[in-house]
């Protein structure tokens, strides 16, 4: 079986992510629970369909921005529906503007993709939530009337899809729910003052619009899709874990605004919910109210371990890794089979094991680095020497905006395997300079790898 180098390249895309639906992702997927301190996913799923089917739960998942959440969160969306269950998955960032979010963005994205996602179900005309929604969309025809008529625009240019400067009764009388919400989200995704006005109409009506969202929608499609069959309702929102953490104008760090502060919100809809969550709150000194807000911890999906806190190799994890990158070349074949190709695709097995160690990990920058590895060579077997070449490449752009505070608390996670506080440690875990890993029972925390050969961390 000869390996085609452009079928390899585009297989170990990092910006793909694997979706177990899909027969080929299939293939790809390695099952990585067994070294990652449980079956994170399975107790998710079992929170939903055994212990809680007909109570709203609402749980929140978090980890590393790449280290293969979406994945894990689709593999659950599959598992559910396979208990009875209508699963609407989808990802925040397609609706939100993820530097500037608020409580009311978030809960018409849901209503929004509730609707889509129910759209041969037919329930009655939602009347709160449609007052409140048509509210919205004169506040936003009226701010784009005024704009245009300020930078002296002719009227219907420029228009979004669908909209005209003002609404007459029979425009009213003929709104979609469905349809508002697209719109409203759109346009305030698209163009920040508008998402000011948006959020300042909101603001004080939230509890009205939560109550609007349970009572016209979910409450109501609960009870058609049992009557369809159907055991209920989960709603997984991607993404949220990306939320950029700048401050609002009053000074509050938006994740800490959006999760701490609106929490309540969050949890209110009276469907099943998963949030994923930015994992730096978990070293916020505001987690202790996160989670009496939400109830549960936050479940956390870690690095694959490639080696234990002593420093010997992780060999379950390492294995595992293999089997992933290998997996991208030989996907008809056995792990067996696979390992005995190596060289095919690899100078050496040394030289595949040094990939997955300096990834420490991560899923992602795995494959970023195979990624771009095979970019350059273009040819099989891959070499050591361009792999080092372009892990001190890597580490020099890493290295470049650390202070010399920050090589202090590296210095010390090294030595400590462990984080303590708040102060710092956000910066250096939303960078990626620091890993957590679980496995067996334990939890410990060690350096991204790459980082490893620095001057400043010493010897």
């Amino acid at each position: 079986m000869t390996i085609d180098v452009r079928e390899f390249f585009q297989v170990t895309d990092p910006s793909k992510t694997l979706n177990v639906e899909n027969p080929e992702d299939q293939n790809y997927y390695i099952d990585f629970c067994s070294v990652r301190g449980g079956e994170i996913i399975r107790k998710l799923r079992n929170n939903i369909t055994f212990l809680s089917p007909d109570k709203p739960t609402c749980a929140l998942f978090t980890g590393h921005i790449g280290c293969g959440k979406s994945t894990e969160l689709l593999r659950l969306k599959v598992e559910l529906e396979e208990a009875g269950f209508h699963v609407v998955y989808f990802e925040s960032s397609d609706d939100l503007e993820m530097t500037d979010v608020d409580i009311g963005d978030v809960l018409l994205a849901i209503a929004w993709r509730i609707s889509q996602s129910l759209e041969e179900i037919q329930l009655e005309e939602p009347k709160k939530l449609k007052a409140l929604l048509l509210g919205a969309t004169k506040l936003l025809l009226t701010e784009i009337d005024v704009k245009k008529v300020e930078l002296g625009w002719p009227e219907g240019v420029g228009l979004p899809k669908g909209f005209k400067l003002g609404m007459s009764a029979d425009d009213e009388g003929k709104f979609s729910v469905a349809v508002g919400i697209g719109k409203i989200t759109a346009q305030a995704k698209s163009d920040s003052k508008l998402r000011e006005r948006l959020n300042q109409y909101l603001a004080p009506q939230k509890t009205q619009l939560l109550e609007a969202i349970n009572q016209d929608l979910i409450e109501p499609a609960i009870a058609q899709l049992k009557q369809l069959g159907k055991k209920g309702l989960v709603v997984i929102v991607d993404n949220l874990d990306r939320l950029d953490n700048r401050p609002k104008p009053w000074g509050r760090p938006q994740q800490e605004y959006l999760f701490v502060d609106q929490g309540e919100y969050l949890t209110k809809l009276n469907c099943h919910l998963v949030y994923t969550m930015p994992l730096a709150l978990k070293f916020s000194n505001d987690y202790g109210m996160l989670t009496q807000r939400f109830i549960k911890d936050p479940k956390v999906l870690p690095m694959v371990p490639v080696q234990l806190p002593d420093g010997s190799i992780h060999e379950k994890g390492m294995a595992l890794l293999r089997q992933m990158v290998l997996a991208r070349a030989f996907p008809q074949l056995g792990e067996g089979e696979r390992l005995e190709k190596i060289t095919e695709v690899f100078e050496d097995t040394a030289t595949l094991d040094r990939l997955c160690q300096v990834s420490g990990g991560h899923v992602r920058d795995l494959l970023r680095l195979l990624n771009s590895w095979v970019e350059e060579e273009c040819q099989f077997p891959l070499t050591r020497k361009t792999l080092e070449e372009m892990i001190r490449a890597r580490r020099n752009e890493m290295i470049m905006p650390i202070s010399d505070h920050e090589w202090e608390f590296l210095r010390q996670v090294r030595e400590r395997k462990k984080v303590s506080d708040d102060e710092g440690y956000q910066k250096l875990i939303r960078s990626r300079f620091v890993f957590e890993y679980r496995d067996n029972g334990e939890s410990w925390f060690d350096l991204n790898p790459i980082l490893l050969g620095a001057k400043e961390l010493g010897r």
